[in-house]
């Protein structure tokens, strides 16, 4: 099979797909007990003001109406209006998600160094002391729960130590104007270096807290995969030609025990814009996740829904970028 009609068959698989993640956020939003109109009003209120309401909302119409709308809406990027301001939650979402990218990247990045170089060490010290140390590490942090360890880690580099800030995203008096919604690009955007730093130590704590719950999934992933190339016979051959341990380890071995671990960046990245809440919301960060926490306690269903459909929707996107570039450098994917 080419790479393009792998492309364009991983696209029609995305398709059914998606209608039934559309379908499922839209049924299960419905079949909740109570009226989410009516749940809105925390006391009584009246018929005339609630039917208006709905009206203004589109929850007056019948149920497959709404469905059909909502399809439509979805295609059109529309998630239609907040019920706490009637502002787009298009927009909203589009406001918060910045952060949560810029989050997401970071925590990222370092996962994968620490995971990866971890995950070196260990299979170059196999079956040893280092070697088990290192397992065991990553079996805890990957157990351990986000919340707890942030709030571990913000008591003795915030409140003891007064290392780091436990919160927010940046020093408000040194905001700097918004261009891309991210606080690290847009200080550098305006040349100013201090509101940089200040927000560098700001996403520390979030994203070291967010990265090292996630290395222990690549410190297995790297461990294994080296494990079995290392013993491999060109890596044989190479040390046969007297070539450095870290050039075999890190320019022969490792680029080829490096596929599995791209592929499992890109579902693990794709899983992180969508997982960040608990993190989001210890620190105070202001992404979407605390916006999605924010619109549960004020029952803003229509908020609610348009926020799952978009961590859906990005889930999705990635998963098949990451497919395809996975056909694209391993060609036996698409036999």
């Amino acid at each position: 099979m080419s790479l393009r009609s792998y492309v364009i068959s991983r696209i029609l698989l995305t398709i059914p797909m998606l209608m039934f993640l559309l379908t499922l956020v839209f049924l299960i939003l419905r079949v909740m007990p109570g009226d989410p109109a009516l749940l809105h009003f925390e006391k009584n209120v009246d018929p005339e003001v609630l039917a208006e309401f709905k009206a203004r909302l589109g929850l007056d119409k019948p149920l497959l109406q709404q469905y059909f709308d909502y399809l439509f809406g979805v295609f059109r990027g529309d998630f239609g209006l907040s019920m706490q301001d009637f502002q787009p939650v298009t927009k909203q979402i589009l406001d918060r998600f910045p952060a949560t990218l810029e989050l997401t990247v970071w925590a990222m990045l370092f996962a994968v160094i620490i995971g990866v170089f971890l995950g070196i060490v260990s299979a170059k010290n196999y079956d040893t002391f280092k070697d088990n140390s290192i397992r065991i590490f990553g079996i805890v942090t990957y157990a351990i729960p986000v919340f707890f360890l942030g709030m571990i880690l913000q008591l003795i580099f915030g409140t003891y130590l007064h290392w780091l800030p436990t919160g927010s995203q940046i020093d408000p008096r040194l905001q700097p104007p918004r261009v891309t919604g991210m606080v690290t690009i847009d200080s550098l955007l305006a040349g100013n270096f201090y509101a940089f730093v200040d927000a560098v130590r700001h996403l520390i704590l979030p994203a070291v807290t967010l990265g090292t719950v996630l290395c222990g999934i690549f410190i297995r992933l790297t461990r294994t995969n080296m494990l079995e190339t290392l013993r491999m016979d060109f890596v044989v051959a190479a040390e046969a030609r007297g070539l450095s341990d870290q050039t075999i380890t890190y320019r022969y071995a490792l680029k080829n025990a490096f596929l599995p671990i791209l592929t499992m960046i890109g579902l693990q990245f794709a899983a992180l814009l969508a997982g960040a809440v608990l993190t989001e919301t210890t620190f105070s960060w202001n992404g979407l996740g605390t916006y999605l926490v924010d619109r549960i306690s004020r029952r803003d269903y229509t908020a609610i829904q348009g926020t799952v459909v978009f961590f859906g929707l990005l889930v999705m996107l990635v998963t098949l970028v990451v497919d395809i570039l996975y056909a694209y450098l391993d060609p036996r994917i698409r036999l």
